[in-house]
């Protein structure tokens, strides 16, 4: 009988109001692949937190190589061979890439050590970053990749994996994968948590089922279907989007020639970045994160103000030097990657963090002579909750104590409800779980059909796939020429990725 590397039982965790575990039990054996699944709120990255330390569970056991443990912070973990990549990044802003990981390492290795082993297993894993770049010059992807690195430095005899793929190219994934799938062979046992259920079934060869903190099943993902899973974790399957070909009308963004010097070294240039995007359709922008979709979005949004006159305009309002306020009252609603600390206040309620871009919206009930009007602000709050069925202890409930998906789902809610003309979103549906992606999408098809101009920034082929009339793909600070869905491959976005879209395809040379 195989000894299992990690075992749970009767793990339990309460929250006031709240039960994130209950009576919970999983098994690990050496060199599996082992994924845990549930909707957002049904207590993963809690489970996974009292693996790793982070979080002392109210009761159970946990067994590690058949010896029972207390794992009363990560740097015991880490002792015992448990490593973890966050969902949300534990990365300090001012240090550099190879001091936030040798933060976590080997006191007794130099940061020049630390810096060569970076290189060689950012090389070695198709993890490309730079060591010495400070992390507040990173995109989110590069973050990811620098968390993924930090753990595989470690030498883990457990991985936990908090949603790694959520901002990475199909390639990526592919290149992710072969390095779990050798990691799991040399005996290193990986937790697995993703709503991408075509991954799990191709990667993992165990799943435990979570559903309001409880395990709702245990399965072999090979055999089952995206259907099946689906049901087990949120008991149905996500209704299938309807996308109706429609007519596009006037231009609301319009972007021309626009090059913008890098703010630091680390940065990316844009350089003559041309599109726009009509009323009622859906424009899509691909690529690998960090080839400046950060800088192009900060220029949109009106946190970078540096653009020349007349290369943005909104509707016939030259905005290129206007700033995020006035973009808005123009009917500007923007998304960004960042959830906690630009996308909402951590420290604030949800309520609360409403009044962060709704000053200047039409409707404006809750402020009255400088005064706020609490209790309509929370009604506005509480609708929000229920429409997108956030799951939170509330409209009082701080930022901070939401599961990633359920503040997703609270951001992009509280941008869609304020009836936008313009809608920009960057990953729209990084890290929620499939009832609540589906939902999603079917919210940016409803705001295009109602005559909304939207913008999807993502590293989802197939979100873009799905939600997008026309594609443009970004590498290295330029924009690719736009191209309609139906023509869209992902072999050919994938070769877009390498900014190659001026070199003709085999198909077009017989042509």
């Amino acid at each position: 009988m195989t000894l299992a590397r990690l075992q749970l039982a009767g793990i339990a965790k309460h929250y006031p109001g709240v039960v994130a575990n209950s009576d919970v039990a999983l098994t690990v054996l050496p060199g599996q692949i082992h994924a845990v699944l549930g909707e957002n709120g049904a207590g993963k990255s809690t489970l996974m937190k009292i693996i790793y330390g982070a979080v002392q569970p109210d009761a159970g056991e946990v067994f590690f190589n058949g010896q029972p443990v207390h794992i009363k912070n990560p740097q015991q973990a880490r002792a015992l061979g448990i490593s973890m990549v966050f969902q949300h990044f534990s990365l300090f802003d001012t240090l550099t890439v190879a001091e936030n990981v040798w933060l976590g390492l080997d006191q007794r290795l130099s940061l020049r050590e630390v810096t060569r082993n970076i290189e060689r297993k950012a090389t070695e894993y198709g993890l490309g970053i730079e060591p010495t770049r400070p992390v507040h010059t990173l995109s989110v992807g590069e973050m990811q990749r620098v968390e993924i690195i930090r753990a595989l430095l470690t030498q883990p005899q457990l991985l936990i994996l908090d949603e790694p793929t959520s901002v990475l190219t199909p390639q990526a994934v592919e290149k992710l994968f072969v390095v779990l799938r050798q990691l799991a062979a040399e005996g290193c046992s990986i937790l697995y948590i993703s709503h991408k259920l075509h991954e799990i079934r191709a990667l993992c060869s165990a799943c435990t089922v979570l559903r309001a903190g409880r395990v709702a099943g245990v399965c072999n993902p090979t055999q089952e279907s995206n259907a099946s899973l689906s049901r087990l974790m949120i008991g149905t399957e996500p209704p299938p989007l309807e996308h109706r070909a429609q007519q596009p009308g006037a231009v609301l963004l319009r972007v021309r020639h626009l090059s913008l010097a890098r703010e630091d070294q680390f940065g990316v240039a844009l350089q003559d970045v041309d599109f726009q995007v009509r009323s009622g359709e859906v424009v899509g922008i691909a690529g690998v994160s960090g080839n400046g979709q950060k800088e192009l979005l900060r220029a949109l949004s009106g946190e970078d103000c540096r653009s020349a006159p007349e290369s943005i305009a909104i509707g016939r309002v030259d905005v290129s030097r206007h700033h995020p306020g006035h973009r808005r009252s123009l009917g500007l609603h923007f998304v960004p990657e960042e959830r906690l600390g630009r996308g909402a206040v951590p420290t604030l309620s949800l309520a609360h963090n409403l009044l962060l871009t709704r000053q200047e919206a039409i409707a404006m009930p809750h402020l009255v002579g400088g005064w706020i009007r609490v209790r309509q602000l929370e009604r506005q709050a509480a609708d929000i909750i229920a429409r997108f069925q956030v799951k939170a202890g509330g409209v009082h409930a701080l930022a901070r104590a939401l599961s990633g998906g359920n503040l997703q789902k609270f951001i992009v809610g509280r941008e869609m409800d304020a009836k936008p003309r313009l809608f920009i979103v960057s990953q729209p549906t990084w890290g929620v779980d499939v009832g609540a992606a589906a939902q999603i999408r079917g919210e940016i098809l409803l705001l295009r059909d109602a005559g909304c101009a939207v913008l999807v920034v993502s590293e989802e082929l197939d979100e873009l796939f799905e939600v997008c009339d026309r594609l443009h793909v970004m590498a290295r600070g330029r924009l690719s020429p736009s191209l309609p869905v139906g023509q869209a491959s992902v072999e050919k976005i994938g070769q877009w990725m390498s900014g190659l879209w001026d070199v003709p395809q085999a198909a077009d040379v017989a042509a």
